[in-house]
């Protein structure tokens, strides 16, 4: 009989064949069992610590949104508060602003949820489940225990049939082996004992059959045992174990998941509710409107941004004319100044049209750098937070995108600045054509007499006021010296160049930069070396007329200012601040000869006045100080271009505050410059005399006044009164009676010249000057100077210079050939290069203009020469 062995693979518990020892096996199993309890009570407490960290966890997550949320709100109020004093000038932004403040306060209301369910609900809810868990994991203990004693018990009772079973196979044996050698000895003596032998051989039989019915009847209880046995372990292992194991955790599961459920379902909530909050807040940003909170806030402040009550003109002492009068003599002048109005407006309008396009475009590209520079505009939903911080605060990016910005926000305010200025000088043009034009419009027909006047001023000789008296050259001469041997306080080139300027050129674009023609500016130069006037009764170019002005200060033996005071003069230049530097001014300028600071004063009180034109005439403060200051402060022969800016800056100085750095009348006696000046005393007696002459004259006949020129360009009549013409015309007839000719558009004509004449193979020796260290305001000044010689012979070119699309007139030096042009940029702009700087005569400046007027290329219009100017 061999035992019945199985094998559990499910358990790993394997039943030897053969030699089988029980007690090895059985002693395995016991210690299997024990192993066994002792995982089911590390189970509970791995479930114990699950929940009670959990239940940990959400206290104390508890605790934090209940701190969160109490800070929301103390932010929410603080900002409440402080909401409620403002204004409401931006209405929109300040809509956006509380609604964020409100989803603040939601917020926090959600959160505080979320601390009282995380604080207290759920923790009470992992409370019950963790004693469920514990009494079911006891009473599956115990059931465990019950179901090991069972087997135990099995496997007792298997040891018992064992031992019973092997005790009778044993007996059966011995009693078999008996019954075998009583046959053996009973073939031996068969034929003497046969009887007893029968009956051993029966006894023994007997036992045999004896012994071997309890080793049966042992045997199958021990088979039944053993049976018994193996099913009671595979149902242990196989199913007991499972079912225990899914005893102690009944409940445990479901009670955690609805535990989580909850907790999932209230930051879902909260989510929800912060999503819906984010929503409203898009809506109010979708709001935002700039120009309704501008409106807005103008309206709020109705009191500080109405538009005052527009100027009533205050008559003086009863005068009843209260509009522009174009009548009698000022109507020449304003013919002019009309003409100049309407051409300066066109330009100014054409240049600001030209601004609003590339301020458009320098909006755009300045928003753009906002949008990066702010949040990169790239960024989307799909990255992550990690990655949008890391893009966001790359140190190479964000330093690219802050140069990108500035630059862009640099070059963007000083359009927006120019736009603007431009857009207030076009205003104020526009209001001065405006008014021209209708003044212009009602004196149309003007009374001949007066035409008639003006007329005979041609025909009157020039005064000679140095009579026969030994004549000292005007142009050459020392200031002082000349004064006291004329007796002039006002020197005669002067006070006529100045007079002149007053009359006919205070709203002349580009006066003293434009140069004029050198031969006229000889021409007047040599009749004022004869003591004449040529200003008293010759209409001249006004570029003339200024050039002479200039030449006479930079051809003086002694500048204006004394060249002994000239490191004093630096000296003030140096002060920083503006009032001591005025008082220092003062201070030196009174140590000089009464005589000189009365010419200072005359002069400088003119210069004032013309930079009041501005608007018109383009001649700012700075500009006249470039023109003027070398020639009335002079330093060494070998003054470097820094020091030229400070000269040019202090005269500037000067010409601002002239008022405060000179003497009034009452504290220096003599000539002062009236702003408006009208024709000298014997002009006006010489002008009546001719008239009371011409009233004896028939009506019949005609005094025919000769002039000979040649006109700059095509102008044609405004009224009956006038005479049209082309260019270059020379002479003209008209039957209408009385009619005129706009002599200023009309250059005389000395010499026969041929108009236009043009520089021809230029030949230029340049000198060029940056001053980058220089301090001059908040700019930086550039100059270019060079020398100039024309093949065909030309000494007189009026040249227009070009920097990066922006022209300014050249000025022409004293000597012969002589040119300078400059130029300022904000510091900020003026970047280390070359500069090139074109040079355009009059036909090429023309053709230039009128190409940017029409928006063509303006590279095809090739200029006399070009200078490359390098800044570092």
């Amino acid at each position: 009989v061999h035992p019945v062995g199985g094998t559990m693979s499910s358990y790993n518990v394997k039943l030897r064949r053969g030699g089988i020892d029980y007690d090895t096996q059985i002693k395995e199993v016991r210690n299997q069992l024990s192993e066994q309890l002792r995982v089911f009570d590390n189970h509970l407490e791995q479930k114990t610590q699950v929940l009670q960290d959990l239940s940990d966890y959400l206290r104390r997550r508890g605790e934090i949104e209940g701190e969160y949320a109490r800070s929301l709100d103390k932010l929410a109020d603080r900002f409440t508060a402080k909401t409620k004093k403002k204004d409401a000038s931006s209405e929109s932004v300040l809509k956006c602003w509380q609604e964020l403040l409100v989803q603040t306060r939601h917020e926090s209301k959600d959160h505080i949820s979320l601390s009282e369910i995380c604080g207290t609900t759920l923790p009470q809810q992992l409370s019950r489940c963790l004693e469920l868990v514990q009494r079911l994991a006891k009473k599956s203990k115990d059931i465990s225990t019950q179901l090991q004693d069972g087997l135990l018990k099995v496997t007792a009772e298997l040891q018992t049939t064992l031992k019973t079973y092997s005790l009778y196979h044993t007996e059966y044996l011995s009693a078999e082996g008996k019954l075998k050698e009583a046959t053996k000895q009973e073939e031996k003596q068969k034929q003497s004992a046969a009887k007893k032998m029968e009956r051993l051989i029966e006894k023994r039989q007997c036992k045999v059959q004896e012994t071997q019915l309890k080793c049966t009847k042992a045997r199958n209880d021990y088979l039944f045992n053993l049976e018994a046995m193996n099913a009671s372990m595979h149902k242990y292992y196989v199913q007991d174990l499972s079912s225990l194991i899914d005893f102690s955790d009944l409940g445990f599961h479901q009670s955690l998941s609805q535990v989580l459920q909850f907790y999932l379902s209230s930051r879902s909530q909260a989510h929800q509710n912060l999503g819906s909050g984010l929503q409203q807040i898009g809506l109010a940003f979708s709001g935002l409107d700039q120009k309704q909170d501008r409106d807005t806030l103008i309206q709020a402040h109705d009191m500080a941004f109405c538009m005052p009550l527009r100027l009533q003109y205050q008559p003086h002492e009863g005068d009843q004319v209260c509009e522009v009068s174009a009548e009698f003599d000022v109507k020449c002048e304003l013919d002019t100044r009309f003409l100049q109005l309407q051409t300066r407006l066109n330009t100014v309008t054409e240049e600001n049209e030209e601004l609003s396009k590339t301020l458009q475009v320098s909006q755009s590209a300045l928003l753009e750098y906002i949008n990066e520079d702010i949040f990169r505009s790239e960024h989307n939903t799909s990255q992550s937070l990690e990655n949008i911080y890391e893009t966001s605060t790359s140190k190479p990016n964000q330093g690219k995108r802050r140069s990108n910005l500035q630059e862009t926000e640099s070059s963007y305010s000083m359009k927006f600045k120019d736009y603007l200025i431009n857009g207030l000088l076009i205003s104020k043009l526009q209001a001065k054509h405006d008014l021209l034009q209708v003044a212009m419009q009602k004196a149309s027909t003007v009374d001949s007499r007066h035409h008639r006047l003006r007329s005979k001023r041609s025909v009157r000789q020039r005064k000679n006021l140095h009579g026969s008296q030994t004549i000292q050259k005007a142009f050459s001469h020392d200031m002082l010296s000349y004064i006291q041997a004329f007796e002039e306080p006002i020197p005669l080139v002067v006070e006529s160049c100045i007079r002149f300027i007053n009359l006919h050129g205070l709203h002349h674009e580009g006066i003293f930069r434009v140069p004029g023609s050198q031969l006229e500016v000889n021409r007047l130069r040599d009749l004022f070396e004869k003591g004449d006037d040529p200003l008293a009764d010759e209409v001249c170019a006004l570029d003339s007329v200024a050039g002479v002005l200039k030449l006479y200060f930079r051809g003086m033996e002694n500048p204006l200012f004394p060249k002994d005071s000239y490191d004093q003069l630096m000296e003030c230049g140096r002060i920083e601040d503006e009032s001591e530097k005025v008082a220092q001014l003062k201070s030196v300028i009174l140590t000089y000869p009464p005589p000189l600071v009365v010419v200072m004063r005359y002069l400088f009180a003119f210069l004032h006045h013309i930079s009041q034109y501005s608007d018109e005439n383009m001649m700012q403060p700075y500009n006249l100080a470039v023109c003027f200051g070398p020639s009335l402060i002079r330093g060494p022969e070998d003054i470097d271009a820094v020091t030229l800016q400070h000269i040019n800056a202090l005269v500037k100085t000067i010409i601002i505050h002239h008022e405060s750095i000179f003497p009034s009348q009452n504290e220096l006696e003599g000539p002062v410059y009236e702003t408006c000046m009208t024709l000298e005393q014997d002009d006006i007696e010489a002008t009546t005399e001719e008239s009371e002459v011409e009233q004896d004259i028939s009506p019949n006949k005609e005094v025919k006044d000769e002039m000979d020129g040649v006109a700059l360009f095509d102008y044609t009549a405004r009224s009956q009164a006038e005479l049209s013409f082309k260019q270059v015309w020379k002479e003209g007839k008209t039957t209408k009676k009385d009619a005129t000719v706009e002599v200023r558009q009309m250059t005389s004509h000395p010499g026969r010249l041929k108009h236009g004449e043009t520089c021809q193979n230029p030949v230029i020796t340049p000198s060029t000057y940056t001053t980058n260290d220089a301090v001059i305001s908040s700019e930086s000044v550039f100059i270019v100077e060079l020398s100039l010689s024309c093949a065909n012979g030309v000494h007189s070119v009026a040249l227009y210079a070009d920097v990066n699309g922006r022209q300014f007139p050249v000025t022409r030096g004293q000597d012969v050939g002589k040119y300078q042009v400059s130029w300022s940029l904000p510091h900020k702009q003026a970047s280390s290069g070359t500069y090139q700087v074109k040079f355009f005569d009059e036909e090429s400046y023309s053709a230039l203009r009128k190409a940017q007027r029409n928006n063509e290329d303006v590279d095809t219009i090739k200029p006399l020469f070009s200078v490359n100017v390098d800044h570092r």
